[in-house]
């Protein structure tokens, strides 16, 4: 059975690369899935037959479109524009849009087809898809935000809707991207309806959605080390990114008891042996969120503090590392000093930060280890929270909102144990995870036939 299985393996990613050339991110997610449900696919031939991971693999579409806009010197400027509409068998697609540099097909097909996964594991009834555009508003006026949003949104609406696709934030897309889009979908569909989440709370937003996907990642990591008899009380952690999913992952993590000492941008990190207190995670929200400065001023405001330009966190010892940055931050010589440092669980906040290479090595070494498809699901699972609120014209309270997160993450932990328990009793989470997520998606799709 073992050759069987890897026999499909090896001729499914043949055929992937063959028809999706040069996009490594989307061959590495898929690969990541394909690993862990082969042989659940070899027990069950009718999904092998009715080529259910393949299509899932084939975007049921993808839109790619121009985005021109104006600068504030008059100056025509021109990005490309994406939409990645994965899989719909759970309900309407639902997925972030990003404004980044790197944005590109492959990262797109990536995010989405994670997304469908993710989207599976919140029980949620909502499908798999993620969009964005290669601009990136660092630098950016608001004015010229405001002009670009405009543009997008000006032929995306046409594909999205409350009963169709759903997008919300991500990297480079936050509250002001969010009302500026919603503005423009507004005014051309000529509704008001819920059809992007992440609002402001005074027209249609939900508490709590800006900390959910950074307080579900450490409601996630309590329960993998809860499960083992340890929490977060008196642990080093060290946390990547300093945007919003990185500071409310630190802000949480601190609050449950732990020493968070690192955060860090795309210049660097610092790092502060003291730790976060409130006083200076108020200042890391005033720094990135209305200033828009960078980390390392943090060092300069923080004594005690050290900026290392141009690295990354993972060297510092730690017992709790939260990657909450990019995807494949984490390589194998980071997961090499992150083990050499003391670290006994990884828990991703970010989309894929971990490298094939260094996930092996986590696994091998038997520490707790989860990936972003499970432990940062907090955040849509709250925009689907939103989505609900929307469409039934009510706002719950913060403890509301909070109880719903609990309980989701919780849920999510439970499918990762039920699918993940390996012989000797460790938890594979990434095993887990993609068993949870691919089973759901895979029945419904066999329930409405060849679509």
């Amino acid at each position: 059975m073992e050759k069987f299985t890897q026999n499909y393996i090896d001729s499914f990613m043949a055929e992937l690369l063959r028809r999706n050339p040069g996009e490594p991110e989307f061959h590495q997610a898929v690969h990541e899935v394909l690993v862990s449900v082969a042989p659940y696919i070899m027990d069950y031939p009718h999904l092998r037959d009715l080529k259910i991971l393949e299509r899932i693999a084939e975007p049921e579409r993808v839109v790619m479109f121009r985005v021109p806009w104006t600068d504030d010197r008059g100056e025509v400027r021109i990005n490309r524009g994406y939409r990645v509409q994965c899989n719909s068998a759970l309900g309407p697609y639902k997925g972030g849009i990003r404004f980044h540099a790197s944005v590109n097909l492959s990262i797109m097909k990536f995010l989405a087809f994670e997304q469908t996964f993710k989207n599976s594991l919140t029980t949620l009834p909502m499908g798999g898809a993620k969009g964005g555009a290669d601009f990136y508003p660092r630098g950016c006026s608001d004015g010229e935000v405001m002009r670009f949003c405009q543009s997008f949104m000006t032929e995306l609406f046409r594909h999205i809707g409350q009963d169709t696709d759903v997008p919300a934030g991500d990297i480079g897309v936050g509250g002001r991207e969010i009302g500026f889009l919603f503005g423009q979908y507004k005014r051309l569909a000529n509704e008001f309806t819920g059809t992007l989440t992440g609002k402001g709370l005074g027209w249609g937003g939900s508490l709590l959605r800006p900390e959910a996907t950074g307080y579900g990642l450490c409601y996630f990591a309590e329960q993998m080390l809860e499960r083992v008899g340890e929490s977060f009380e008196g642990k080093t952690v060290l946390v990547s990114g300093s945007g919003n999913v990185a500071q409310h992952a630190a802000q949480k993590a601190m609050r449950l008891g732990a020493r968070v000492v690192t955060l860090s941008d795309s210049d660097g990190f610092i790092h502060d042996p003291d730790g976060l207190d409130e006083e200076k995670m108020a200042y890391v929200l005033e720094l990135k969120n209305i200033r828009r400065g960078r980390i390392k001023e943090y060092a300069t405001k923080f004594p005690g503090a050290t900026y290392y330009p141009g690295k990354r966190p993972w060297g510092i010892p730690c017992d709790i590392a939260l990657p909450c940055a990019t995807q494949n931050e984490i390589g194998k010589e980071d997961a090499e000093a992150l083990l050499k440092g003391g670290c006994r669980c990884v828990a991703e906040g970010a989309n894929m930060p971990s490298t094939p290479e260094a996930v092996a090595l986590f696994l091998e070494n038997r520490i707790l280890y989860s990936p972003g498809k499970a432990s940062n699901a907090g955040g849509v699972a709250t925009s689907g929270l939103e989505m609900s609120q929307n469409s039934m014209r009510v706002h719950w309270t913060r403890e509301e909102v909070d109880a719903h997160l609990h309980r989701i993450m919780s849920d999510i932990h439970a499918a990762c144990l039920r699918y993940g328990e390996e012989s000797d009793g460790y938890i594979n989470y990434v095993k887990g995870a993609n068993l949870a997520g691919f089973i759901k998606v895979a029945d419904a799709m066999v329930d409405q036939g060849l679509v």
